[in-house]
């Protein structure tokens, strides 16, 4: 049943850490649209839609590579933060090197953006650190078994009622 429990937080961990991520790599392509006055506000609807593509995007290609981050970090009780910044980049890092062609006969990827390389890299770093807060904490909790509840002391048996005190002259 624990099992059971602990998959629901971390499907509900993994799109949180997503939605963040997507507002990151939004946020930060978006940046030279935002530092720009002359063009007046931007629509909030359009800025919905354009989140919500942004969330669909990291969510569906970092299912996979997180699950495995998932997957190692319950199987080995493995909860430093560290950890799960470290396999949030690696995420990022893997879902823009898996859209980036790849040469095969010069063994390179051809076609990298720094900039877009750093923003998802740092996407999934933050992700990591979110999908921690939420998750990561307690990884491999649910093997442990519960802790039996304190038992209570127990009742004296045959001990003579209390007895007041006499009461005092004065």
């Amino acid at each position: 049943m624990a099992l059971i429990g602990r998959l629901f937080v971390v499907f509900f961990a993994f799109l949180v850490a997503c939605m963040v991520a997507g507002m990151i790599v939004v946020g930060a392509v978006l940046f030279p649209e935002f530092s720009d006055l002359g063009s007046g506000p931007i629509d909030p609807g359009a800025l919905n839609i354009v989140l919500g593509f942004g969330f669909i995007f990291i969510s569906g290609f970092a299912l996979l590579p997180a699950l495995i981050v998932v997957l190692v970090t319950e199987a080995f009780y493995i909860r430093s933060v560290l950890t799960y910044a470290i396999g949030g980049g690696l995420v990022g890092l893997a879902c823009y090197l898996g859209l980036i062609p790849f040469d095969p006969d010069t063994l390179c990827f051809d076609g990298i953006v720094r900039r877009h390389l750093e923003i998802m890299t740092g996407a999934g770093i933050v992700a990591g650190f979110i999908y921690w807060m939420i998750a990561g904490r307690n990884a491999g909790a649910w093997r442990e078994p519960p802790r039996p509840l304190p038992s209570l002391p127990p009742l004296p048996s045959h001990s003579p009622p209390p007895q007041s005190p006499p009461p005092s002259t004065g």
